[in-house]
């Protein structure tokens, strides 16, 4: 097959053409990208004034399968994902059972092979069955095909144990995801520490409870000189922990989730389930600090925290629902209404956060558009306005807190190792 994208502007920040032109996709490769290119035998998608961008890669999803397919499953996960302009996510381990051997990173990359809609990535556990006891059989999981390593949704609160894992790690060139809330201070916490915790009556988790495990986690990865990530960044000190340590040369990155630049705990007004995430919406300065160091490249990608549940476990008492929120279909939406149409973010900032840097973290292909590549492309409408309804997510879960929220940055076309899967806001079956 053959695709010639015309006249769209051209977002590659890792490649050599930037600006209004043409891309040409022949088989499975980009074979060409410039200006009014030859396009013979080709069928001309017409992207005046558009976006042409590399496929977003999201490094932090929650697919649910093995285990919660009453939740989400390979297949719904990643259609909700070519939707909202994702060609490729990498899916935590803490199914039901945990990714923490070979067997069953095997198991969720034949799904996908299977049944997917984008490429997807597994990430292995740190520890069996995400204990923090004793860790997995990380080379044989990543000789399978796990990515990277984390025990998200469960902090390592013991130290010896993250540290043999960060030594571990540095033999497969792989980073540590990690989920930083100390259990002691965080305790029966539901939500952010603080007024309106107080104010609605609801246990308080501080930002410290973050913060201290953050510090203790740099000086660990600053001693082993061993990869790092941290997930979901949402406090004001976090932010500003993680911008010193990558000053001092410390192997450091981070992401920050949509909902924690969009929303604050002031959001939890009327006790709704849907707001109760982990970490907890913190208040308006942590959000704008969030901003700002994505701003300023301290937090390096935007990463969804995918996490669906059933409508039955979300709809309960506050103190009593699961933690987390969908977001794979309203992420790029949500960072082009609140970050880039505000100024806190450039188009190129946008495409790094959400593609390039995923890619190169992951240590996977991706997040450039040049010549002999595999042609994961992504064209969206910036102008166009479009309302999160839960009729049109296609997520098997539909715990969102934008339903009925307008957003700009509609998703019009995606093509995944050349095969357009999702045109005109449609799938290609």
């Amino acid at each position: 097959m053959r695709y010639c994208i015309k006249g769209g502007e051209i977002i590659n920040p890792s490649g050599n053409f930037q600006g209004i032109g043409d891309l040409l996709i022949v088989d499975d490769q980009i074979a060409e990208i410039g200006k009014k290119l030859k396009a013979d035998g080709a069928e001309i998608i017409d992207a005046q004034g558009k976006i042409v961008c590399p496929g977003l890669i999201d490094m932090h999803t929650h697919l649910r399968e093995p285990g919660r397919e009453d939740e989400e499953t390979i297949a719904s996960g990643t259609k909700a994902a070519l939707k909202g302009g994702f060609t490729a996510v990498a899916c935590m381990a803490n199914t039901d059972p945990a990714i923490d051997n070979a067997t069953i990173v095997s198991f969720v990359r034949e799904q996908a092979q299977r049944n997917g809609y984008v490429k997807v990535y597994p990430i292995g556990a740190i520890t069996k069955g995400l204990k923090g006891e004793e860790l997995a059989e990380m080379g044989e999981m990543k000789a399978a095909g796990a990515v990277a390593f984390s025990d998200d949704g469960k902090t390592l609160m013991n130290p010896s144990v993250l540290r043999s894992a960060l030594q571990y790690s540095k033999l497969f060139g792989v980073s540590l995801l990690l989920h930083e809330e100390d259990l002691q201070l965080a305790g029966n916490g539901v939500m952010n520490e603080g007024y309106w915790s107080t104010l609605l009556g609801l246990p308080g988790i501080p930002a410290v409870a973050e913060e201290i495990m953050i510090a203790r986690d740099l000086l660990l990865a600053e001693e082993t000189a061993a990869l790092v990530h941290f997930c979901h960044v949402s406090t004001k000190g976090a932010v500003s922990l993680i911008r010193e340590a990558k000053r001092r040369g410390v192997k450091v990155t981070a992401e920050a989730t949509p909902h924690h630049f969009s929303l604050t705990d002031a959001s939890l007004e009327n006790y709704a389930p849907v707001y109760r995430v982990s970490p907890p919406l913190r208040t308006e300065t942590d959000m704008l600090a969030v901003r700002e160091g994505l701003k300023d490249g301290t937090i390096d990608v935007i990463a969804t925290d995918h996490a669906p549940h059933s409508r039955e476990e979300k709809h309960r008492e506050f103190s009593l629902a699961p933690t987390g929120m969908i977001g794979l279909e309203t992420a790029l939406g949500l960072t082009w209404t609140n970050l880039v149409r505000t100024g806190y973010l450039s188009k190129i900032q946008l495409v790094e956060a959400l593609s390039t840097k995923p890619a190169q973290i992951l240590r996977q292909p991706g997040g450039v558009l040049k010549s002999g590549v595999p042609a994961d492309v992504l064209v969206f409408d910036p102008e166009q306005a479009w309302e999160v309804t839960e009729a049109q997510l296609v997520s098997k879960s539909k715990n969102s807190p934008y339903l009925g929220q307008s957003l700009f940055g509609q998703v019009e076309s995606v093509w995944i190792n050349g095969i357009l899967k999702y045109f005109n806001q449609s799938f290609i079956e």
